[in-house]
């Protein structure tokens, strides 16, 4: 019988994750990801802060402060945007950084993991601007239709 190292066992196990099994830890992060604050606060950071309207996220990736990312996320909550920052450090996509002035500044930046994460939401988020005249439109035809 062949012994196994402790690599092997972690690649095998890794070949298995399969989202559509309930259990499987990818479909805990999947569902993470596909949030609509994760998707906007990667795009934020990823960009810079930086939006022009019909340019999608232009700019480089930097740290922001809490109260930039508050600000420019419109609609989120002071509690999801702090449990969403904490899960997101908690995955290893951004950092938090502490500065001990008066007030307390506290600035978030992308890793790599979470830039890398960043250039797919990028691209859903562009497309969702891009197409949502389309997406509308079907609203409004299936709407009638059923009605």
């Amino acid at each position: 019988m062949a012994t196994t190292t402790a690599a092997q066992k972690r690649a095998q196990v890794k070949a298995e994750y399969d989202a559509f099994v309930a259990a499987c830890p990818s479909r805990k992060l999947l569902d993470r990801i596909s949030n609509k604050w994760v998707t906007l606060i990667l795009a934020a950071l990823g960009s810079g802060g930086s939006h022009q309207q019909g340019e999608g996220c232009v700019g480089e990736p930097r740290s922001m402060r809490y109260s930039e990312l508050s600000r420019l996320l419109a609609g989120v909550s002071q509690k999801m945007l702090t449990q969403t920052l904490r899960s997101l450090e908690r995955d290893g996509l951004l950092t938090r950084t502490v500065t001990p002035t008066v007030p307390v500044t506290v600035s978030y930046e992308l890793t790599d993991l979470g830039l890398s994460l960043h250039h797919m939401m990028r691209g859903l988020k562009t497309w969702a601007e891009t197409h949502m005249d389309d997406v509308l439109a079907n609203r409004e035809t299936y709407d009638t239709r059923v009605t």
